[in-house]
């Protein structure tokens, strides 16, 4: 079987990183790249002189022979370029968040399911080896029941004016945590404060609950002087902190806990507290694009099913959606649809 013949659409911010990728894995063959700027065209024309260009995704899907094609365009425009892509028959990969609203998320989800093809959305920290390790300590048992987990991503810039500080940052913590959880969420609350742009919030401090009763709390802003990238989970065991910004050790598993003592046989004796040991797992680092990218590739050849299929999508884009609901109705929590239909 050769190679992935695909297409990129957009060479703007992130597209340039994924065209990377795609040109040198031995998995896909570059065929061309669609940008409606001139300027963007001219920068793939120097940096890929052998690899077709064009203007127009409806030209691309019409006139070059290609077997999937991946969006990295605006997030504004991605349901209309997937839309196209999935009808053309093409195996598609979305950059996050998959849309704007889970009304266009779920059209594409079931669209995909009609012409049977690959919907796969780019929720990369979910291929990051740290996380694929937390997923794997989790599921062996050694943190016990998970109770709870939380997020920090916070920085100093950049400001943006389009969309708020969740829909800029939180997508990456939100696909965390249901990838890590196992399960979508039930019900939204969220509080934010817009010190910078009028309706814009800088801050937002999200609460995610879940029907097995456990809960995910994410703080994201980018008005904060530390620039912290940091996911804590705590189980009934021990506790688990995955800090991204430690270039050196990413997962930090801490043998603390709370419990009656080993000896408690009556009602009402005091809990006690314990303070073991600090382990620190070894990690081989690699590239998490390339790993998504070669995940894409194993699905469309139909070795593999999506790990951040359109469902996965969804699910983030309908937690984004809610906190803005919740933020407009004053931190009321919001109830989340889950699932789609039938598909």
């Amino acid at each position: 079987m050769g190679p992935l013949r695909v297409g990129v659409v957009g060479f703007g911010y992130w597209g340039p990183n994924l065209v990377r990728n795609i040109a040198k894995s031995t998995e896909t063959e570059l065929i061309v790249i669609c940008d409606g700027s001139s300027v963007n065209l001219e920068k793939a024309k120097s940096a890929y002189p052998d690899v077709l260009v064009c203007g127009d995704v409806e030209q691309m899907l019409s006139e070059h022979q290609i077997d999937a094609v991946v969006v990295a365009s605006s997030v504004p425009s991605h349901f209309a370029v997937a839309r196209s892509v999935i009808l053309a028959g093409k195996h598609c990969f979305v950059e996050k968040p998959l849309t704007l609203n889970s009304a266009d998320a779920e059209e594409l989800v079931r669209l995909a399911a009609e012409k049977d093809v690959v919907l796969l959305v780019d929720h990369l920290l979910i291929y990051h080896a740290a996380v694929r390790e937390i997923k794997r300590i989790i599921e062996s048992g050694e943190l016990g029941e998970v109770l709870y987990l939380y997020a920090q991503r916070l920085n100093l810039g950049k400001v943006r004016t389009a969309e708020n500080a969740f829909w800029s940052l939180a997508p990456h913590d939100v696909s965390i945590a249901l990838y890590l959880l196992g399960e979508e969420a039930d019900a939204v609350s969220a509080t934010g404060s817009d010190f910078l742009n009028k309706g814009i919030q800088d801050v937002v401090f999200a609460s995610l609950h879940f029907p097995s009763g456990k809960s995910a709390h994410i703080h994201v802003s980018w008005l904060d002087p530390h620039k912290v990238r940091k996911f804590t989970i705590v189980g009934t065991k021990k506790m688990l902190v995955f800090d991204d910004m430690d270039p050196d050790n990413k997962i930090w598993i801490y043998d603390k806990g709370v419990g009656a003592p080993d000896s408690a046989m009556a009602y009402g004796e005091d809990l006690s507290l314990r303070f073991g040991e600090i382990r620190i797992p070894a990690l081989k680092m690699r590239e998490p694009l390339a790993d998504v990218l070669s995940h894409f590739v194993s699905c469309c050849r139909g070795d593999a099913q999506p790990e951040s299929d359109g469902v996965a999508g969804l699910a983030v884009v309908r937690v984004l959606e809610a906190v803005d609901g919740s933020i407009e109705q004053g931190g009321t929590p919001v109830q989340l649809k889950r699932g789609v239909g039938d598909v």
